[in-house]
């Protein structure tokens, strides 16, 4: 999607009169392009009767879960706090893996869970008794993560089915091995991927590990499924379900999208500090790459600013540098059209997702405000504020 049609997009369902009325550096979440977006995903699983489930990994804010709650059938978790967040604030199912559990970690895992994944034959001998007490739910589901062996993931650092990756086992893990207990398979190569690669995937799936599916109950097909974007092919992806059922017996499938949930359904908004001329323009912002869009700098990324275009592109030329003390908290190069100045407010798109969920609090820089909003209500309410006490809390 071009700058322009991100703009343009983004002016539609984040008006200027909404932006105006938020106190920076802050996430500001759109309840209606999330509803959008659900009543999408919601479409997919009527068709084809997978159940959705959100990646709470992604996208974790509790003053949306009843919205997203009214359309997805529960939540995927990576340990015994994100199930327990699961469990007692979306309700629904609550799906758990992790590449290893310890065994004060599995006793609440299976408190809060319906499904447990294991990543290896050794973790699931290990917790087995702690599985049969499992609390919750009498009936927990056992679960096993298998490494299809093929991804078209281009980033390395997210790329699950590499040479020597810890996740999943591999088809000779499982030659002998009693799997009377385990009732289903999971695997996840994709990352905001289209339905094309979900095919050739599950080519590979089904190639190495066909054979077990007529024991099984159900396959979880994880996530990576960038089902809401606006070039996905919903079609595809929908004969590829119902294909897959009726190859295995009408086999149950789950999907765990997280970014697809709220894509596009938030942004960043933030002012400029201060201005600075040091051989280049900089813009120094209220906000930072380093604690409050890690990934900016984790992946790496350059975010889309509204209005905005690359270095070079407009007439006035910043760069955007944040408030931590780390030499390299650099969002990145933009040029404008119009100088920035001091209060000036940029917004950062698409930032729902992987965002606040990886905050720290590095360098005492404060967290972002969280702010909602929808049409209906028409003002944003702020969901969540940080201060003083919450970096004390985490120290001691």
């Amino acid at each position: 999607m071009s700058n322009a049609a991100v703009d343009s997009l983004t002016r539609k369902d984040f008006p200027q009169a909404i932006i105006d009325q938020v106190e920076t550096p802050c996430y500001l979440i759109s309840e209606d392009v999330v509803r959008r977006n659900c009543e999408l995903l919601d479409e997919v699983s009527r068709r084809t009767g997978a159940e959705i489930l959100l990646a709470l990994k992604a996208f974790a804010l509790p003053a949306l879960f009843p919205l997203i709650s009214g359309y997805l059938s529960g939540v995927c978790a990576s340990g015994p706090i994100e199930a327990q967040l699961g469990a007692e604030e979306f309700g629904g199912q609550v799906h758990t893996y992790a590449p290893a559990f310890s065994g004060d970690q599995m006793k609440r895992v299976v408190h809060y869970s319906d499904y447990v994944i294991f990543n290896s034959i050794s973790q699931l001998n290990t917790h087995l008794d702690a599985v049969s007490s499992g609390q919750r739910n009498s009936g927990l589901k056992v679960g096993l993560r298998v490494n299809p062996g093929y991804a078209e993931v281009e980033v390395d650092l997210y790329n699950p089915c590499l040479p020597g990756s810890r996740f999943g086992l591999l088809p000779h893990h499982l030659e002998g091995v009693d799997l009377s207990r385990v009732s289903g398979l999971h695997f996840h190569a994709l990352c905001e991927q289209n339905a094309d690669v979900l095919c050739r995937v599950l080519a590979a799936f089904e190639e190495r590990f066909g054979k077990y599916l007529s024991r099984m109950e159900w396959v979880n097909f994880g996530g990576g499924h960038h089902i809401t974007r606006s070039d996905y092919d919903v079609d595809l992806l929908c004969r590829t379900i119902t294909d897959f059922r009726k190859r295995h017996g009408q086999i149950k499938v789950f999907l765990e999208p997280g970014e697809a949930v709220v894509l596009n359904a938030g942004v960043f908004v933030t002012s400029v500090l201060d201005l600075i001329d040091n051989g280049i323009e900089i813009a120094v912002v209220d906000s930072s790459a380093e604690t409050h869009l890690p990934d900016v700098l984790g992946m790496p990324y350059r975010p889309h600013a509204v209005g905005s275009g690359d270095s070079g592109e407009y007439p006035y030329n910043y760069r955007l540098g944040g408030i931590s003390c780390l030499a390299g908290d650099i969002i990145g190069d933009y040029s404008f059209s119009t100088p920035l100045q001091t209060g000036s407010r940029l917004v950062l798109t698409d930032m729902a997702l992987y965002s606040f969920v990886k905050n720290t609090t590095f360098n005492g820089v404060e967290l972002p405000r969280i702010y909602t909003f929808s049409g209906q209500k028409g003002r944003p309410v702020c969901v969540k504020s940080f201060g003083y006490g919450d970096y004390k809390s985490r120290l001691g």
